[in-house]
């Protein structure tokens, strides 16, 4: 068959020709396909195709001919300018509603619904017209490859547990079944009420509970699910079956469902009703805050999403044949491929009387889409195809001689809609009115009624403002006509009075502490400050002073942003800091008092002079020019492994890392037979080094075998060879100051290389009084600890 499209006078009469004939293709493929396949022979795969989504091929629903199909005609959106200047000259708003889905098994009562029963007419997608209650269950033979007929989720139940046991009369009856109802249940929530058996021997509890616990599992509120609930009780066997039974004898989907059946519990047991914790649940209010507020969440719901509902509607007017033509042009481009049914509602032809929800008083068309196509394909429902959808009704009405255009609410500032389940109507005289089922909904009811004007959150939507601003703008100067100029008039008003209030809300926000946000950060700096005292061993006075201004302008800046409820708990911490500061003021007073002044002044200048060379001076004054050298030798090839190793631990070098770690314990060993053989230098970075003062023991234990071993009549004093050994290892006997002070260099050259471990033995001391040795161990222990805790807490931190 070859197609000729020109030959049919209107666009959806040539894409029902193209879908036909597309349709005849496949079908003479699969023919072919199956007639291979019964001859033994291989069918070629199918690849995916430029475009398509992952798992689809060659045969979906942008190729060939419904490719080309959909590229004619399309065009891009309209600019700006020129909607709004269509608006502001009379055109009437493009309007697409989503008004439902549906499962598979809706199909049927969705058809009755938009054909009035089969009184109106029905087209479906090929341009055939059904009518009667005859010819439209046809339509569900049709469709039914299409639907998956997934079943929805059970999400609450309705359950009953008799206790035939008499409770404890000292006990509370609902705590009682509350403690029952948690060992059966699980993690659920639930609500329930008690009612005592007339004859006083046991209870009957009555309650919903959502059937999926927080870890995911789902009862099925069925006979099996009333089993394992009766298991979990200690409920098998006759003799415990007797004493309680438990039953699931209702389910349903979603929190309608759980909101309508817990009501009507509230309602029968005039509002003793409990949740699972124990709170009151008195009227039909509660028990609907309870289900929307607190179970939604649980229930994980699902529906099934087999059909969609949408609707096309028009002003009261509008040309009612044109309409026809244009819906019937733009469900043919968005949906081609898909199943799908539309009727016309004409107020003047429609059989529903008014009062029952009929002869509403404009056009409008109602369509039910299949929301897979022939080719496996969903239809798109998220808000820029919706955008898309009034582009294209916009354009099909263009068409047919309506004068319609796309709209977006944030052009006007426009409040935005309420759903169906946010409202209920009220009268259906003319217009049908609603009414919020809750203060929000009623506010959001009201606010489009009147329509009120919306600030836009998000910074994407006040740009997008911004642009429609400018553009009204330009027609308000620029306008053919005054109607026209006025109307852009009226929305730059609009728009002005929203951006009035979104600058005010920030001032406001601003105003208020930039909220929580920057008064937490204020907090963070100030306990930053604060805890600085804390790693100051000693504080100078100049010292002090700088640290408490910090202190105050930190306070200061958490105050001026603090919000007003949390006013109080700040003045709280503003004291707690102020005493701390007064302590460190006290501890450095107390010190300036108990110190001398020439001794004060000469650690704040040792403190103050960090000069590598001076601490080089300082550790040969206190151990000697060769014991400082020897220590200092051996450790900055100690140090140089660690380097290594931490080098190579980072770049991932494992190779390298055994031979590294080797050289890092000869090392190691080395100095510590230094230590062991009395180089004082060593000794004191031991201190601090936990691995350097192991290996000292080590040396120490294996010095002292090997002198065991030797003859019984060795001297007490030193011999030449021991000396010598002395000598060898870079140590020599005690030195006193005045010798210590004719071997110092101070033009050493070798001391920049050697400052890195005249830093670990700086601020340490050394007199030949064992008290003071003593003391002083203790000082570098303490020193070790507090360095320690510093780390920590910065790790913390």
């Amino acid at each position: 068959m070859e197609l000729f499209p020109g030959v049919f006078e209107t666009e959806w009469e040539q894409r029902k020709a193209a879908l036909l004939h597309e349709r005849s293709l496949l079908n003479r493929r699969f023919a072919d396909e199956d007639e291979l396949r019964r001859r033994g022979g291989v069918v070629p795969t199918a690849s995916p195709l430029p475009g398509s989504g992952a798992g689809r091929f060659g045969f979906g629903k942008r190729i060939g001919i419904f490719a080309r199909a959909k590229g004619q005609g399309h065009a891009s959106e309209p600019s700006m300018r020129s909607r709004f200047a269509g608006l502001a000259s009379g055109s009437q708003p493009a309007v697409v509603k989503m008004a439902s889905f549906g499962g598979g098994g809706r199909l049927g009562a969705m058809i009755n619904y938009v054909s009035r029963n089969g009184r109106i007419v029905v087209e479906n997608e090929r341009g055939e017209q059904l009518k009667g209650r005859d010819e439209l269950p046809a339509v569900r033979g049709e469709w039914d490859h299409v639907m998956k007929n997934r079943a929805e989720s059970r999400d609450i139940g309705a359950f009953s547990l008799e206790v035939k046991e008499p409770a404890d009369p000292a006990a509370d009856v609902y705590e009682e079944a509350r403690r029952l109802l948690k060992r059966g249940l699980g993690e659920r929530s639930f609500a329930y009420a008690v009612t005592p058996h007339d004859d006083g021997n046991g209870y009957l509890i009555e309650g919903v509970a959502v059937l999926r616990d927080r870890e995911g599992e789902r009862l099925t509120g069925d006979k099996k699910a009333s089993e394992i609930v009766q298991g979990r009780l200690g409920g098998e066997g006759a003799e415990q079956e007797g004493k309680m039974t438990f039953c699931f004898f209702g389910y349903g989907n979603g929190a309608a469902y759980g909101s309508s059946r817990l009501r009507d519990l509230v309602d029968r047991h005039h509002g003793a009703v409990q949740d699972d914790s124990g709170n009151a649940i008195a009227d039909a209010t509660q028990a609907g805050n309870l289900v929307q507020l607190e179970w939604r969440d649980q229930l994980h719901s699902r529906k099934p999403r087999d059909l969609m509902h949408v609707i096309m509607s028009a002003r009261a007017g509008t040309d009612v044949q044109a309409f026809h033509a244009a819906a019937r042009d733009f469900l043919a481009q968005e949906f081609i491929g898909h199943r799908y049914v539309f009727s016309l509602h004409d107020p003047s032809q429609d059989p529903k009387a008014e009062d029952a929800g009929g002869k509403r008083p404009h056009v409008h068309v109602h369509a039910i889409v299949a929301m897979r196509s022939d080719a496996g394909d969903r239809i798109e429902t998220t808000i820029p195809a919706f955008r898309h959808w009034r582009v294209t009704l916009a354009e099909k009405a263009h068409a047919h001689g309506i004068r319609m255009e796309m709209t977006d609410r944030r052009e006007r500032a426009s409040a935005a809609a309420y759903t169906r389940n946010q409202v209920r109507p009220t009268s259906r005289a003319g217009r049908t009115q609603h009414e919020g089922t809750s203060p929000a909904a009623q506010r959001r009811y009201d606010a489009k009624r009147a329509d009120g004007q919306s600030i836009a959150r998000r910074e994407d939507s006040r740009i997008y403002s911004y642009s429609a601003r400018q553009e009204w703008l330009t027609l308000a100067r620029k306008g053919q006509d005054s109607d026209v100029r006025q109307f852009a008039s009226d929305q730059i008003k609009r728009l002005k009075s929203v951006a009035s209030r979104i600058k005010s809300v920030e001032r406001e926000g601003s105003g208020n502490g930039n909220s929580y946000s920057q008064f937490r950060i204020n907090l963070v700096k100030l306990m930053k400050v604060v805890s600085e005292g804390e790693t100051m061993r000693h504080m100078t006075r100049q010292e002090f002073e700088v640290y408490e201004k910090r202190v105050e302008r930190a306070l200061f800046q958490a105050q001026r942003v603090a919000p007003g409820e949390q006013r109080k708990s700040f003045e709280e911490i503003a004291t707690a800091a102020r005493e701390h500061v007064n302590v460190r003021r006290e501890l450095m007073e107390l010190r300036e008092r108990s110190v001398p002044p020439e001794r004060d002044g000469e650690r704040a200048v040792g403190e103050q002079n960090d000069d590598p060379r001076a601490r080089w001076d300082d550790a040969v004054s206190r151990h000697g020019l060769r014991t400082v050298e020897a220590a200092n030798q051996v450790m900055l090839e100690v140090e140089r492994y660690r380097d290594e190793i931490e080098k190579a631990e980072s770049g991932k070098r494992d190779s390298q890392k055994a031979t590294l770690e080797a050289g890092l314990q000869r090392e190691i060993a080395r100095a510590a037979e230094l230590g062991a053989a009395g180089n004082t230098l060593i000794r004191e970075i031991a201190e601090v080094d936990e691995e350097l003062r192991v290996a000292i023991g080590r040396a120490e234990h294996s010095r002292d075998g090997r002198n065991k071993s030797k003859a019984t009549g060795m001297r007490s004093v030193d011999t030449p060879a021991e000396v010598n050994e002395d000598i060898e290892h870079g140590d020599g006997p005690a030195r006193r100051p005045a010798d210590a002070e004719e071997e110092r260099d101070p033009a050493d050259p070798d001391r920049a290389r050697q400052e890195r471990f005249t830093t670990r033995a700086a601020d340490t001391t050394r007199t030949d009084s064992a008290q003071q040795h003593i003391s002083r161990l203790e000082e570098i222990q303490r020193e070790a600890d507090e360095k320690r805790e510093q780390d920590r807490d910065e790790r913390e931190r």
